[in-house]
């Protein structure tokens, strides 16, 4: 249950493993700077000798520790009935842009929309902290291709469970986005802004519930509500709780839930993630046919993505939702 495959490093030493564009060792006080500027803008590069490529860089995750840290404020800031609403909403909100647009738009291509549309979820996706739509799609795409083999970053079975839930997630090779990957997308410069500065809508999303809460103090004292609260509650705690239901897809789904479908892989349908996920938790379902939108394949199986998608079809803001094949339901095993 540990991160086997990272070890702490001093910066000292740390930094002595990092050269520039041309090849050069940098100084630690420019590396420094230069890390500090990857935390905002990830166009800034660094190479890294192969052998850290695959340990977790706790220089670079430390604004993503220090997240989870913040979370401990509840205990000073205190709730209200508002701030815990905004955290529900926020986490309801941003799981649909993670789970329609993230997955099953930018990363499977499973329906169609218009450039607006497309970037405002990709807007909403960002905020999650869970990086940019082109880095998202990437990775999740190659996972497909390489599902639970060495190669697949986030295998449970192969790389142990932490790794797979959160540590692949931190290290310098994982950080980067193959474009490669992501032709389609890539040839939207909107989306390429927002993925090389994706820390940018996080940040101003908690400045804005900072200030809405200061403002509901002033102008409405009678819930209880304050700064502190609001940016506490609606981001630090609905962006980690976010973040780990996110990621239970990676690691539980491939170890916990039956399997209905005779995958290569260890994925697993499971109704409590699906629940959790808005229908993530169908993920062998997922796995064995990913071309659809959706993913609860039976009337049974709740899939509030799948349900959100056709009301926005219904306004016309999505179309082409593809469906799941008669044959594909030919092959469960129940």
């Amino acid at each position: 249950m540990a991160l086997t495959r990272s070890i702490a490093t001093p910066v000292s030493e740390h930094a002595s493993l990092f050269r520039d564009d041309a090849g050069a060792e940098q100084k630690p006080a420019s590396w420094l700077v230069r890390t500090m500027r990857r935390w905002f803008d990830t166009g800034v590069s660094v190479e890294v000798d192969e052998d850290r490529e695959d340990r977790v860089d706790w220089l670079r995750a430390a604004p993503f520790i220090a997240m989870h840290l913040a979370c401990a404020a509840v205990f000073w800031v205190g709730a209200s009935p508002v701030a815990l609403i905004v955290a529900a909403a926020l986490y309801a909100v941003r799981m649909f842009a993670l789970t329609g647009f993230y997955h099953r738009y930018f990363s499977h291509r499973t329906f169609s929309t218009s450039r607006a549309v497309q970037f405002v979820f990709a807007l909403i996706g960002a905020s999650c902290v869970q990086r940019g739509p082109l880095w998202w799609a990437a990775h999740h795409r190659h996972h497909h291709r390489v599902t639970d083999t060495p190669a697949d970053p986030h295998s449970p079975g192969i790389h142990g469970f932490v790794w797979s839930h959160v540590g692949w997630f931190l290290t310098p090779r994982n950080f980067r986005t193959d474009l490669s990957r992501v032709p389609d997308l890539a040839k939207f410069p909107e989306l390429r802004v927002l993925d090389r500065y994706d820390t940018l809508v996080p940040v101003l999303l908690a400045v804005a519930l900072y200030s809405l809460g200061v403002l509901l103090k002033h102008v409405a004292p009678q819930l209880g509500t304050s700064g502190g609260q609001m940016l506490i509650w609606g981001f630090f705690v609905s962006t980690i709780v976010l973040f780990h239901a996110t990621v239970t897809i990676n690691s539980l789904a491939h170890r916990f839930g039956r399997r209905r479908f005779d995958t290569k892989d260890d994925s697993r349908n499971n109704v409590w993630l699906a629940l959790l996920t808005f229908g993530e938790g169908w993920h062998n379902n997922h796995h064995f046919f990913p071309g659809s939108s959706r993913q609860g394949f039976k009337w049974w199986e709740v899939d509030l993505t799948w349900y959100g998608l056709k009301l926005m079809s219904a306004f016309g803001l999505v179309h082409g939702l593809k469906p799941v094949p008669a044959w594909v339901l030919t092959k469960a095993r129940s």
